[in-house]
């Protein structure tokens, strides 16, 4: 159930072309505008916080915001972002848990871990589990917006 998530944005755009014959239209899906991301915490307040940073940049969109772990699997799949941004300790599984299924179930989604835990146990669990970025909670504004970036780039470059 998703009775706590908070939602925003919404799909990619698409656009319509004729085709030479000029008979049928073709639906030719175009790179998202913004980036999409998914933020999962349990502490509203740093959900909220995230939201209100990433919107500031014009190219970056926080389409929804979940506060559990199962929260954040189920938003992954319907709403399919480019970077899912996972607390480590998260009720309804952890995040490495949910790090596993949605790299399993959304497979383009880049993952990033932010947590108050530094711990090389706690970073090694969730790069086990597919994240690839691991910030903890006060980092500058300017790394996270910058690992958000990197994710995408990695992935649009193929260097993920």
């Amino acid at each position: 159930m998703l009775s706590h998530a908070k939602f925003g944005g919404g799909p990619a755009a698409t656009t319509g072309t004729a085709d030479p014959a000029g008979t049928d239209w073709v639906m030719n899906r175009t790179p998202p505008l913004r980036l999409r991301v998914l933020v999962a915490d349990d502490n509203p307040i740093i959900g909220d916080a995230l939201r209100a940073l990433l919107e500031t940049e014009p190219d970056i969109e926080v389409v929804a915001i979940a506060l559990t772990a199962g929260e954040g699997v189920a938003l992954a799949e319907l709403l399919v972002p480019e970077v899912a941004v996972l607390d480590v300790r998260i009720p309804g599984g952890g995040g490495a848990w949910m790090a596993r299924e949605i790299r399993r179930r959304v497979p383009h989604t880049r993952l990033m871990a932010f947590s108050a835990h530094s711990d090389t146990r706690s970073i090694a669990q969730m790069a086990s589990a597919g994240v690839t970025e691991y910030l903890v909670k006060g980092s500058p504004n300017t790394e996270i917006v910058a690992a958000i970036r990197r994710l995408c780039a990695n992935s649009a470059n193929g260097t993920e």
